[in-house]
C-alpha cells in the first residue's frame, strides 16, 4: 500500500539552527545529539508546517523571520491532496511542498504547492498525515477528557454514530432550555414592556389620528393665524386688476388690458402680426379676469374664525403630544402602533409558547437519556476491546504483568437526564466520566495513570496507547519526542522494538536520548552544532557504519572511543538488525 512520506524539511534560523536540512526515510528515523543541540527542533519545525502556533521568540536572535519548509510524497487521490488541491495548491511529481515563515514580530504565512494558504488549512492537513507525540501529550494523557477522546476515537463508527445523534438532540435541548430560561427569567421584564405598550396603544387610539393629519391641520393653523393679512392682500390685489368700487376713476389692470386690445383689434386686419399680439393680449384679459374672480371667492371664503383656530391648535397639540414619544410624525406614530400590536400579540402568547417549549423540553430529556444509554454501551464494548489491546501492547514494552482497564462512571445530578433509571450528569459528549486505569504489576489495584504510572509507565502507556491506534486508524507518519523519558534498560529496548514495528506499516520518526531505541532505527540522524553553537547544513547528518557505532558509544557512556561503550553500541546494532 502506498502511503504518504515526509522526505525531508530544511529550517532556517530556528532557534539554535542557523540553516539546516533534515532528510527522512520511509521506516524508522531516529534523531540523535548533545543535549542543546537542537533535536527538539525538529518536532518544532514539524509543528509549524502542520498549522502549530507561531511563537516569534523561536525566530533566531539578529534573523528577521524563520523558515521551515518540508516535502511530503502524497499518493493521488489521498484526501491531503484533495483539500490541497481544493486550495488552489499544485503537486511537484507527486509531493507536496509546504511552507511556514514565522517573523521576529509574531506574524506568521504559510504556503501549501505554491498558494498561499489560511495557517488553519495546514493543521486540516495534518489530522490526515501525521501524529506527533510529545511529553505535552503524555501529560494531555492524563486529562479524562483526552481519555474519553482516544477510546472514542479507537471505537470508530460504533461510538461515533451515536454520539453524533446525541450531540444533535443535545444541542436542541439547549437551545430550548436557553429559550425557556429567557422567557422565565424576563417574565417581570416582558410583562412591563407589555403594559408599557397597552399604554401608548391607548393614549395613540384615544386621540384617533389620521395618515397626514398634522401636515393639514399646521397649513389650517398658518392660514387661520394670518387671516386678517391674507384678506387685506387679496383684496388690494383684486382692486389692482379690476378696480375698486369705491374709486371709480382708478385705473386697473384689466381696464387698460381691455384697452390695448381694443386698440390692435382696430387694425389687426392689416398686419398678421399685430393680429396675433392682439389675441395674445385677449389672452391676458380672460386670464386677469379669472385671477381677478378667484381673488374675490378667496377674500369672500377666507374666515378669520378664532374658535376654529383654538381647535386646530388643540389637536396639534394633542398629534405633537404622540410624536413626541412614538415617532417623528403622525405616520411613524400609527407605525408603532401596529408593531405594538404585533409585540403585544407575542408577548401574550408567552405562556401557550412556555407550555409549547417545556412539553418539547421534556422529550428531548427522554431521548438524550436513551441516546446517552447508548453511547455508554457503545463506549463500555470498546473499552474493553482497547484496554485488551493497550494491555497486549505493554507486554512489548517490558510490562508483561501490567494491565489496563477503563472505568466509565456516570455523576448523579437532580437536574441532570435520566439514565439507567437515576438522573445524571449530561454535557455535549454525553454522561460517561472515562478513565483510564493503570494495575502495572499482579496484586496492584488498578488506579488511574495520573496516580499510578511513574514517568516510564505513562511513556509506554501513551506509545501503546498509539501502536493501538495504528491498527485502527493509522496516520502516514509518526513523530514521537523523548517517548522514552523516564526509561531505560530493557524496557528502552523493548520501545525500540516496538517502534521498529510500528514502521512496518508507517514512517516513524523519533527524537531520543536512548542508544537502546536509536539502534533500532533504519536511520540515524545527528544534530550537533558548530563551534558557535549553531546548527549548519553541514550539522544535521546521517550516521552509516562507524560514525553510527561511534554516536551510540557516545549516548551509552558519554565516551565515543570507548571500547566497552563500542562493544556494546555494536551489540546493540546487532540485536536489532537480526530483530527486523
Amino acid at each position: 500500500m502506498v502511503m504518504s512520506v515526509l522526505e525531508e524539511m530544511r529550517i532556517r534560523s530556528l532557534g539554535v539552527i542557523d540553516d539546516a536540512v533534515v532528510e527522512l526515510s520511509p521506516g524508522f528515523t531516529a534523531v540523535t545529539g548533545e543535549t542543546g543541540a537542537g533535536k527538539t527542533m525538529v518536532v518544532t519545525s514539524l509543528g509549524l508546517l502542520l498549522g502549530g502556533r507561531a511563537d516569534p521568540a523561536l525566530v533566531r536572535i539578529g534573523a528577521k523571520n524563520a523558515v521551515v519548509e518540508g516535502r511530503i510524497s502524497v499518493p493521488d487521490g489521498a484526501s491531503a491532496v484533495v483539500r490541497a488541491e481544493e486550495a488552489g495548491a499544485e503537486l511537484d511529481d507527486g509531493v507536496l511542498l509546504i511552507s511556514r515563515t514565522v517573523s521576529a514580530e509574531g506574524r506568521s504565512r504559510a504556503h501549501l504547492g505554491g498558494r498561499s494558504v489560511p495557517v488553519g488549512l495546514l493543521a486540516e492537513l495534518a489530522d490526515d498525515l501525521v501524529a506527533v507525540h510529545g511529553q505535552t501529550d503524555q501529560q494531555g494523557l492524563l486529562k479524562l477528557s483526552r481519555q474519553r477522546q482516544a477510546l472514542d476515537r479507537y471505537a470508530g463508527d460504533a461510538v461515533a454514530v451515536p454520539l453524533a445523534k446525541y450531540a444533535g438532540a443535545y444541542r436542541r435541548l439547549r437551545a430550548i432550555s436557553n429559550e425557556l430560561d429567557e422567557i422565565t427569567t424576563r417574565a417581570r421584564e416582558r410583562a412591563q414592556e407589555a403594559d408599557m405598550l397597552r399604554f401608548g396603544l391607548d393614549e395613540i387610539a384615544a386621540v384617533e389620528p389620521r395618515a397626514g393629519e398634522d401636515v393639514e391641520l399646521a397649513a389650517e393653523a398658518e392660514r387661520l393665524g394670518h387671516a386678517e393679512a391674507l384678506a387685506s392682500a387679496a383684496t388690494a390685489a383684486h382692486g389692482a386688476l379690476a378696480g375698486n368700487p369705491e374709486d371709480p376713476e382708478g385705473i386697473d389692470a384689466t381696464t387698460l388690458v381691455a384697452g390695448a386690445h381694443r386698440a390692435l383689434e382696430a387694425v389687426r386686419s392689416h398686419d398678421a402680426a399685430l393680429g396675433a399680439l392682439a389675441g395674445r393680449i385677449g389672452e391676458i384679459g380672460i386670464l386677469l379676469g379669472d385671477v381677478a374672480g378667484e381673488l374675490a371667492g378667496y377674500a369672500d371664503d377666507l374666515d378669520a374664525d378664532p374658535l376654529r383656530l383654538a381647535a386646530v391648535e388643540e389637536r396639534r397639540a394633542a398629534l405633537t403630544a404622540l410624536t413626541r414619544k412614538y415617532g417623528e410624525d403622525v405616520g411613524a406614530v400609527l407605525t408603532w402602533a401596529e408593531q405594538g400590536v404585533a409585540r403585544i400579540l407575542e408577548l401574550d402568547g408567552d405562556d401557550d409558547r412556555l407550555g409549547e417549549l417545556t412539553a418539547e423540553r421534556d422529550a428531548l430529556r427522554a431521548e438524550l437519556g436513551g441516546l446517552a444509554q447508548a453511547l455508554t454501551d457503545a463506549r463500555t464494548e470498546a473499552a474493553e476491546r482497547f484496554a485488551a489491546a493497550v494491555t497486549a501492547e505493554l507486554a512489548s514494552l517490558a510490562m508483561p504483568h501490567a494491565r489496563v482497564s477503563f472505568e466509565i462512571r456516570q455523576t448523579e445530578d437532580p437536574e441532570g437526564v435520566e439514565v439507567g433509571g437515576r438522573p445524571v450528569s449530561y454535557g455535549p459528549a454525553g454522561v460517561d466520566e472515562v478513565e483510564l486505569l493503570l494495575a502495572p504489576h499482579p496484586g496492584a489495584p488498578p488506579r488511574p495513570i495520573a496516580k499510578g504510572a511513574s514517568g516510564g509507565e505513562l511513556s509506554r502507556v501513551m506509545l501503546a496507547v498509539e501502536v493501538v491506534f495504528a491498527g485502527t486508524d493509522p496516520v502516514p507518519t509518526y513523530l514521537f519526542d523523548e517517548v522514552d523519558a523516564g526509561v531505560g534498560g530493557k524496557a528502552a529496548v523493548e520501545i525500540g522494538r516496538r517502534l521498529a514495528k510500528l514502521a512496518r506499516s508507517a514512517q516513524v520518526v523519533v527524537v531520543t536520548h536512548l542508544p537502546q531505541v536509536a539502534a533500532f532505527a533504519d536511520r540515524q540522524l545527528l544534530v550537533e552544532k558548530t563551534n558557535d553553537g549553531s546548527v549548519t547544513r553541514s550539522g544535521v547528518k546521517v550516521l552509516e557504519g562507524e560514525e553510527r557505532v561511534r554516536e551510540l558509544s557516545r549516548m551509552l557512556a558519554g565516551q565515543e572511543d570507548s571500547e566497552t561503550a563500542r562493544a556494546h553500541a555494536e551489540e546493540l546494532l546487532a540485536t536489532a538488525r537480526a530483530d527486523r
